[in-house]
């Protein structure tokens, strides 16, 4: 593979380590950076996250890349978000207050449910791993970041809330929570985002870095 060149955001959120080395393995550059220029420089970006939504939403502005993510979006760069880096993709969380996202994607972040369809109580938040599954009747990945993942194959999650796009052509995969469909791949064009973490999700994860990388 030649070296695709990757940026990844850091705005002090995030497992970037961990992330870096997941595009490393298969030869790509990979800039771990807070300049906003430098992000641009790459053709392929992601935005890293963990924590809460308000927090990491000010981060990135007080650090001005919210203008430089919606700058990577006009020039149709690939931008992947990650797990609190899918969730600010769209355009407000309920998380402790209402809080504007980036509005890249339409749809609104709310809490997980806390109890199964027959009334069980569920631990939140969510840590673990759960299949994955295709979120319309057609189980086509094709030309999408899981385009080499099977239904079913499981990635590791962890979180307390959840996106939920308003277009439901914007949701690629969900599982299954308290048997409940939660959003575990949204996108839109060339905007993408993972709830789980495939930076710690095996050789699932490592498909679907590697997918990221040649789309």
């Amino acid at each position: 593979m030649s070296k695709t060149k990757v940026t990844v955001i850091d705005y002090g959120v995030g497992n970037l380590l961990s992330v870096q080395r997941g595009f490393e393995y298969f030869g790509a550059s990979v800039i771990v950076t807070a300049d906003p220029k430098k992000i641009l420089e790459g053709s392929r970006v992601v935005l890293p996250g963990v924590g809460a939504f308000g927090k990491a939403m000010q981060a990135l502005e007080d650090r001005g890349f919210v203008e430089t993510i919606h700058e990577i979006v006009n020039r149709q760069i690939p931008l992947l978000g990650i797990c609190l880096g899918m969730q600010m993709l769209l355009d407000e969380s309920e998380e402790f207050g209402i809080t504007k996202g980036l509005g890249l994607i339409p749809g609104r972040v709310v809490s997980l449910p806390t109890v199964t369809l027959s009334g069980e109580t569920l631990k939140i938040p969510n840590i673990g791993w759960n299949s994955l599954l295709p979120s319309n009747q057609s189980s086509d990945w094709n030309k999408t970041l899981l385009q080499n993942i099977s239904s079913g194959d499981a990635a590791y999650f962890v979180h307390s809330f959840m996106a939920v796009p308003i277009n439901r052509s914007d949701r690629i995969a969900d599982y299954l929570y308290g048997g409940q469909k939660i959003s575990a791949v949204i996108g839109y064009n060339q905007i993408t985002g993972c709830q789980f973490h495939p930076e710690k999700s095996g050789k699932v994860g490592l498909k679907i870095l590697k997918r990221f990388l040649l789309q």
